[in-house]
């Protein structure tokens, strides 16, 4: 009770109300209230209660029907429920209230608190009305203004005294006295109500005093935390401080080390570049050495192959010419004398032989015709044979008769026609017969057999290299054969091809890179697209000539064409980048890189001038055999342009760090982008520098595949 009637005087304190306390024993709750209201004259009162319908509170209800029942008619008494205002008994008149006041002898004395039995709390002022609460564990009364209390004792007091003054002042007191009465009386109760003020205020000043005690408490509380936070901080801090130093120092050292590093590397690196500059050069070296070493070693198997070939090649013939020797023998001296020569490895046929082997050279066995003569096909001993029968009224055909007997008389070669013997009476010479016809036939769809694929027409261009090398590199004196088409290229079975007809063939001397026909005016017929153009200018048949031809029939092959401006055309076409759409679709789908090759060396191989052409070498033919070999691998990422996507074979670096592709990168440049094609930044420059490493790679790995 004491701890919430202490709470109550706090909160009226702040709400600067003056009360003062009262306490009451009784049996029941609502006599003791109704006592209260009795004693000290209480016209305002709240109390709780509760409505009718709340079951849970009916005892509360009770209490407060028989406190408005008993409780004097002066007190005006509101009921309250939970904060809220519930019903109101009025106050019929207030003239009662000072018949009950208490006695002059208690004027002045407030009751003591002592422990009761009853259960409540009520609270009443004179001056307005406050909320009453009602619990279970309180047992107290608050009363507010000590004004009222001091003018319920006034009231007391003068109640008590008016009786006998009344009695007396008809016999003993006069008027005087009577206002010596009020005066004491009025003295009284100022003294009372400022008692009462000065205890209110000396209270108030009490729980002030407590209130900043405890406020001072908590504020040296706070000031301790602060203090040890303070402290604690400051020790955090200048742990924080040495952390921080001793990173610093190990930063600077880190940096130290670093920066040596740096060096190291830098050191490292310039060594590293010089050992992989030679390490690269090694390598090249190297690879070069493993080239000639494959090369010594492939032309070791072809020539070992070449050999065992003319073996079995001479084998035959001189199997011919046991059958033949006895039935020629008369005749050798004739030839002899007409040609110049010895002929013991040609055997000698007769008119009437080569007249039987094709039934009098019969149209059905002509097989080809030239501009000095027509070739037959005949049987001579159950073999079949080529006949080529020239125009004896011709001075120009009995000259190349010669020419070509005493060219194939002594020549071998695998890609060269054998030539088996002659008939001086005809002006014939007798072939072995390749029976799928020449590469005209197979360019223009004329043979019977599919068309040629890419890889066979590679691996025919290979072998009429090695044929023209073959020939360009005699000794003492070179050949050249003047007259090279396809029309003079036959083709067996397997696609092997034989070069024909040295009819205009010339001998060379090694020491002169050329020399003048004997023909200046006359050339070969019908292949006047093939003939080079300072042959037909000039008359000076050289190896650069055979050249020139070749290299109409390298385009040709690519392209499928007639030769009619061919070069010019596929010129135009790699130069703008449409290679692809001159390509014969017949062959198959062409690689990009082999077709790309095969164009630049057909178009190296007919310039106009021929100093401007290459020599036909053996690495030349290695690389046309190697390019037919395709393995299915995949390309490595770096060998192909950003540009074009296809494989490098002029790699240039650009100012962006890129490689492209020679050409592809010339003409971004050309059109005007200054920027780069990968990064689309600005070049720093225009230059462009070869990256040799990259393209002996790439012709490594080609020739690997």
């Amino acid at each position: 009770m004491n701890d919430m009637l202490r709470n109550y005087l706090s909160i009226c304190g702040r709400l600067k109300v003056q009360i003062s306390i009262a306490a009451i024993e009784a049996g029941q709750i609502h006599r003791g209230i109704v006592d209260l209201v009795t004693r000290y004259g209480i016209r305002k009162l709240v109390m709780g209660a509760a409505p009718d319908s709340c079951m849970k509170v009916k005892r509360s209800s009770d209490q407060a029907r028989n406190t408005a029942k008993n409780a004097p008619n002066f007190c005006e008494i509101w009921f309250v429920y939970k904060g809220k205002h519930v019903w109101t008994r009025d106050a019929s008149d207030g003239s009662q209230v000072l018949q009950s006041l208490p006695s002059i002898n208690n004027l002045g004395e407030t009751p003591r608190s002592k422990s009761l039995p009853t259960h409540g709390a009520l609270s009443f002022s004179t001056a307005g009305c406050h909320r009453t609460q009602s619990s279970s564990t309180d047992r107290y009364v608050k009363i507010d203004s000590p004004e009222s209390q001091s003018s319920r004792g006034y009231t007391s007091t003068f109640s008590e005294l008016s009786s006998p003054l009344e009695g007396r002042a008809s016999s003993e007191f006069n008027l005087k006295e009577e206002q010596q009465l009020d005066n004491l009386k009025n003295t009284l109760l100022e003294v009372r109500i400022e008692t009462e003020r000065s205890k209110q205020e000396a209270f108030s000043e009490l729980l002030k005093c407590k209130e900043l005690e405890k406020k001072a408490a908590e504020t040296m509380n706070k000031v301790r935390a602060y203090d040890a936070a303070y402290a604690h901080e400051a020790e955090i801090r200048r742990e924080v401080e040495e952390e921080l130093q001793t990173t610093k120092e190990e930063h600077e050292r880190l940096l130290r080390q670093r920066d040596e590093a740096k060096q190291e590397l830098d050191r490292t690196m310039r060594t590293l570049a010089l050992l992989e500059t030679q390490a690269q050069e090694a390598a090249h070296h190297r690879n070069e050495a493993t080239r000639e070493l494959k090369l010594i070693q492939t032309s070791m198997t072809a020539l070992r192959r070449e050999r065992k070939k003319i073996r079995r090649q001479r084998q035959e013939a001189m199997l011919c010419l046991d059958k033949w020797r006895n039935y020629g023998l008369s005749k050798a001296l004739k030839c002899e004398r007409f040609l110049g020569f010895s002929n013991e490895s040609l055997a000698e046929f007769s008119l009437s032989d080569l007249q039987t082997a094709t039934c009098d050279f019969s149209e059905s066995f002509k097989i080809g015709q030239g501009g000095y003569g027509c070739v037959y096909k005949g049987e001579i001993l159950e073999v079949s044979v080529a006949i080529k029968k020239f125009h004896p009224d011709n001075m120009q055909g009995r000259s190349e008769f010669q020419q070509e007997v005493q060219v194939l008389r002594e020549l071998k070669h695998p890609n060269l026609v054998t030539l088996i013997g002659a008939c001086f009476e005809a002006w014939s010479l007798v072939y072995e017969y390749l029976p799928n016809g020449n590469l005209q036939d197979y360019l223009f769809c004329k043979a019977s057999s599919p068309p040629l694929t890419w890889k066979a027409r590679i691996h025919i261009m290979s072998e009429i290299g090695c044929a023209l090398v073959f020939l360009h590199s005699g000794k003492p004196e070179k050949i050249v054969h003047g007259n090279l088409k396809p029309e003079n290229i036959l083709l067996d079975s397997e696609f092997n091809c034989k070069i024909c007809d040295f009819g205009i063939s010339q001998l060379v001397p090694e020491e002169t890179p050329t020399r003048k026909a004997v023909r200046q005016n006359t050339g070969p017929k019908g292949s006047f697209h093939y003939t080079d153009p300072e042959f037909q200018r000039t008359g000076e048949l050289t190896p650069k000539s055979d050249v020139y031809s070749f290299g109409i029939i390298i385009l040709q092959l690519l392209t499928g064409r007639p030769p009619v401006g061919l070069a010019s055309e596929v010129r135009r076409a790699v130069s703008s980048g449409s290679l692809a759409s001159l390509l014969d679709p017949m062959a198959g789908e062409w690689p990009t890189f082999q077709a790309r090759r095969l164009a630049e060396l057909g178009l190296q191989f007919t310039e106009i001038n021929s100093r401007d052409r290459p020599d036909l070498t053996v690495a030349t033919v290695r690389e046309l055999e190697q390019l037919h070999v395709v393995e299915e691998r995949p390309v490595p990422h770096f060998f192909l342009c950003p540009i074009l996507q296809e494989i490098m074979h002029d790699p240039q670096v650009a100012a962006d760090g890129f490689t492209y592709e020679g050409d592809a990168i010339r003409r971004w440049l050309e059109n005007g982008c200054e920027t780069s094609p990968m990064t689309n930044l600005k070049l720093k420059h225009l230059k462009l520098t070869p990256n040799y490493s990259l393209r002996f790679a790439i012709q490594d790995w080609l020739r690997q595949s």
